[in-house]
């Protein structure tokens, strides 16, 4: 039952070239950048990210990014990151752009065995109809765009089918953690951290402080140790702010 591995880079050794990788965070809190740099040292690359955005220049999932790791992406927000926009316009990423409630709940059917389901979110638009720019061929033209998806009408309204997504790792930021893989985010940080945790077929925890089992209030477990596979700790993680704020 001990989850607990003695280093990130031990926690993401079997993650091969071309997995999908559910990563948690929401801009640049609660974002596992102690598995994410594990990763850039293993020289893995062809990775299909899912989250919420792709991280900034230089931080987060940037510097996957930077490094030439990941072959596509989905999630809701691309901006704060040019190196993201070059690649993405040159041809060189493909990104499927979800709506962020979309994104969250197709993470969420996935880890509860839920196959697809049905959303009024983009009916009538390109999310539905199809046709967003998935990948660009480098010189301004469209070379993969994405399939229509099928719409049904429930009670007089329309609502078009989105499908759950599972991922072969998941990795995840936390505040505290057991021994179990039970976990406990720190407020905002917990955003996308649970969703991706259950979409994962393996599910690897950066953990900030790692208590013995019993330790935690079972009523604030925000995801049960059998959603999660290996716990690392990661203490004293650098945590950035993203827009900076002072008063004169």
């Amino acid at each position: 039952m001990d989850k607990v591995v003695e280093s990130a880079e031990v926690a993401v050794r079997d993650v091969a070239s071309g997995a999908s990788l559910a990563v948690g965070g929401f801009g640049l809190c609660g974002i596992p950048v102690a598995l994410i740099a594990a990763l850039l040292e293993s020289g893995v690359d062809e990775l299909e990210t899912v989250s919420n955005n792709c991280g900034v220049d230089g931080w987060s999932l940037g510097v996957l990014l930077a490094a030439k790791r990941i072959r596509r992406t989905t999630g809701s927000y691309v901006g704060e990151n040019k190196e993201f926009e070059r690649q993405f316009l040159s041809g060189e990423l493909e990104v499927e752009l979800v709506p962020q409630g979309t994104l969250a709940e197709r993470l969420r059917a996935g880890g509860a065995g839920i196959p697809a389901f049905y959303t009024p979110a983009g009916v009538g638009t390109q999310v539905a109809n199809g046709g967003l720019p998935w990948r660009y061929d480098g010189a301004g033209q469209v070379s993969l765009a994405s399939p229509p998806k099928e719409v049904r009408e429930f009670d007089g309204r329309s609502y078009v089918l989105e499908r759950a997504i599972r991922t072969d790792f998941a990795l995840v930021h936390a505040r505290y953690g057991d021994r179990h893989g039970n976990l406990i985010y720190e407020k905002s940080a917990q955003n996308f951290n649970p969703l991706c945790a259950a979409a994962g077929r393996i599910t690897i925890a950066e953990v900030e402080e790692i208590v013995e089992p019993g330790e935690l209030d079972p009523m604030r477990v925000h995801t049960p140790g059998i959603f999660v596979q290996r716990v690392v700790g990661a203490p004293n993680g650098e945590k950035r702010i993203e827009k900076r704020t002072v008063s004169a």
